[in-house]
């Protein structure tokens, strides 16, 4: 017979040593993310360890509760909004520092641990988390791991997928598995790690990482080249790629961002810019030396204004303005559409052409920033919700971008994730067989839908 009372009381009171939390004032908390979508879940339930999670999961299971799995809300597609009522739960309490094993460069960590104080905490000790999503002081590490974030420091060292080695989770009804290794070496059987790291909260809940760290490297040269044109600073990018230089980070910037940025968090770059890329190398003092000269010698042959940062205050400062892109936006328009897509970095300064030629064609400003070193372009149409003409033209230019972005070889999303908001576009990249592998999975690991249900595709 089917339970047809509400999910939270089906869910408060039966799980009574665990913190649940059915009060207006937090329901609305945990009803929003980035992505500006607002849907309010029935319940929020704090586990504060994989037990804990273990009886949520087992409870919803048997009484077929959605469950939406939360980091710290910062995803920009609605990937932890809950729908249709689901609980939220909320992974924040479990932000433990387990382990740092010196000897073998990993360290142990809980889902709920922000990713800045893990890279504060190793750095202490000497080492080095590569992975740096732009919201690092905010986001969280199980977060990262659901969406395969990436960020700047990406070019050089990859993304999340390529330092989780083990993971610890729980299915949705309540069993515990452990995937992968804590070796450098594992080749046993199908990698579960990589499937589920990526996944979106649709298939467990992650509860516990083994990540691989690095040494944290010798020196660091940061440099700020600027540009009057977008093309010169496209160019630049596609030459310093050539010279067989691969800096840690190279990040782009076009006027309206630079623009927003100044507006919102000053650093001094001049009102004529129009293009910008910040540049930073790492490694041996004498090696990056030399490379940084190469690529000042390339950005000044077209014409731009190279500084490097003078000491580490200079860098954070350069730093915080790269970080603060986002809410300067948001500032301007909290109700921009906000993508992420890929293309080849050869195809940068023709996505570009194309953005501008968008944006000229439907009198929208679309500002654009992101990791130029991998083709990661963060598209903005600065649209105001309150015009609904002009809100609508912007989501119609959505499908272009996507359309321009697949037939240059690239991708619709590349560390966003789908979530919700690119759900309708999912077809355009993937084929309707491959979508059917998908949901098999998800179907093999969820068989009652109840894990992050309609988000990435419907069952």
């Amino acid at each position: 017979m089917k339970n047809s009372s509400p999910p939270e009381n089906r869910i408060t009171g039966h799980l009574p040593d665990i913190k649940i939390s059915v009060e207006p004032e937090d329901l609305i908390c945990y009803g929003f993310d980035a992505s500006g979508i607002e849907s309010r879940p029935s319940a929020v339930a704090w586990p504060k360890n994989t037990a804990e999670v273990v009886r949520v999961m087992k409870h919803a299971f048997e009484n077929k509760i959605s469950v939406t799995p939360r980091g710290a809300g910062t995803g920009m597609t609605g990937g932890s909004i809950p729908l249709n009522g689901a609980i939220v739960l909320s992974l924040e309490k479990m932000n433990r520092l387990i382990e740092v094993d010196a000897n073998n460069l990993n360290v142990v960590v809980e889902p709920g641990i922000i990713n800045g104080r893990l890279q504060r905490d190793i750095e202490r000790l000497g080492f080095f988390y590569p992975p740096d999503p732009a919201s690092m002081n905010f986001c969280t590490i199980g977060g990262n791991a659901a969406n395969n974030a990436g960020g700047p420091r990406a070019l050089k060292y990859g993304v999340t997928k390529d330092y989780v080695m083990e993971m610890e989770a729980v299915l949705p009804d309540g069993s515990v598995i452990t995937t992968g290794v804590r070796t450098t070496k594992g080749v046993v059987g199908y990698d579960l790690t990589r499937l589920l790291t990526g996944s979106e909260g649709t298939l467990a809940v992650i509860t516990k990482m083994r990540l691989r760290i690095l040494p944290l490297p010798e020196e660091v040269i940061t440099l700020l080249a600027m540009f009057d044109s977008l093309e010169a600073a496209g160019s630049a990018v596609a030459k310093i790629t050539a010279s067989k230089i691969i800096p840690r980070t190279l990040e782009f910037m076009d006027a309206g961002t630079i623009a927003a940025v100044e507006n919102f968090k000053p650093v001094g770059i001049p009102g004529n810019v129009e293009a910008l890329l910040l540049i930073e190398l790492d490694g041996h003092p004498s090696a990056i030396t030399k490379q940084a000269g190469k690529i000042v010698g390339i950005c000044e042959a077209l014409n731009a204004d190279v500084k490097m940062a003078e000491d580490e205050a200079a860098r954070d400062k350069l730093w915080e303005a790269r970080r603060s892109i986002s809410p300067a936006l948001y500032h301007l328009n909290p109700t921009k559409i906000n993508e992420d897509i890929v293309v080849p970095r050869d195809k940068i300064p023709e996505i570009l052409k194309t953005l501008r030629r968008l944006s000229e064609k439907s009198g929208i400003q679309i500002v654009n920033f992101g990791h130029a070193g991998d083709g990661n372009i963060h598209v903005n149409i600065m649209a105001d919700k309150k015009d609904v003409e002009k809100y609508r033209r912007a989501e119609s230019l959505v499908k272009e971008i996507f359309e321009a972005t697949l037939s240059l070889g690239g991708t619709i999303s590349g560390e966003h994730g789908i979530g919700i908001t690119k759900a309708p576009y999912l077809g355009m990249e993937i084929k309707k067989h491959e979508l059917e592998i998908m949901k098999g999975i998800k179907n093999l690991f969820d068989p009652k839908n109840i894990l992050n249900p309609g988000k990435i595709f419907n069952l």
